[in-house]
């Protein structure tokens, strides 16, 4: 009897199985937030890498593969923190992985091999009162104290394409300064000025 069951299900193209797995797919759709089953759509690409210059330093990391498969590459972390340090006082945070991955995103999307520029990485705060006194347009608590901004610019880019790019990202937060020759970008709330 259990088998005439089993061929009936079979015979019609379904199997039970077939339907089951269906079934258990359509239940985590209703269940899963919208960026998560982005990610189990989209394949991770197997690595994810960065080239970044510190103007103010002369450090540089080219090719810093910081994601494998999805995963962080804790030593490329830790080197990615260490060059974006607060060069004024030596402060290194942890700086959000959010915020290597819109730079990898906006490399990829402007077709640039260059190392992006790095004006302003992390900011302790006693720098951001600092800059906040002597410079205009510095926020009091800028993300750059969290470690999830960062001002930039990549050669052979138009500054205004590195803004137009990261604008259509929608992925944070966007400042254009072309007087100071830099785009600001963060992973905050979506804005731009």
């Amino acid at each position: 009897m259990e088998n005439r069951k089993r061929m009936k299900l079979t015979e019609g193209g379904i199997s039970r199985r077939t339907l089951l797995k269906a079934g258990l797919v359509a239940g985590l759709g209703l269940t899963l937030p919208a960026r998560a089953l982005a990610s189990l759509a989209t394949p991770h690409p197997p690595e994810k890498i960065l080239s970044l210059y510190n103007i103010h330093t002369g450090e540089s990391i080219r090719r810093a593969v910081y994601r494998v498969e999805g995963s962080l590459v804790p030593e490329t972390v830790q080197e990615l923190n260490y060059l974006l340090r607060d060069f004024r006082t030596d402060e290194v945070v942890d700086i959000e992985p959010e915020l290597f991955d819109l730079l990898y995103t906006l490399r990829q999307k402007l077709g640039s091999q260059e190392a992006f520029h790095v004006i302003s990485g992390y900011r302790s705060p006693a720098t951001n009162a600092l800059l906040a006194r002597t410079t205009s347009g510095v926020a009091s608590h800028s993300l750059h104290m969290d470690g999830k901004a960062i001002d930039i610019r990549l050669p052979g880019v138009a500054l205004d394409d590195v803004r137009r790019t990261a604008r259509a990202l929608k992925r944070g937060g966007v400042g254009y300064y072309p007087d100071s020759n830099f785009v600001h970008v963060d992973t905050g709330r979506v804005r731009f000025w």
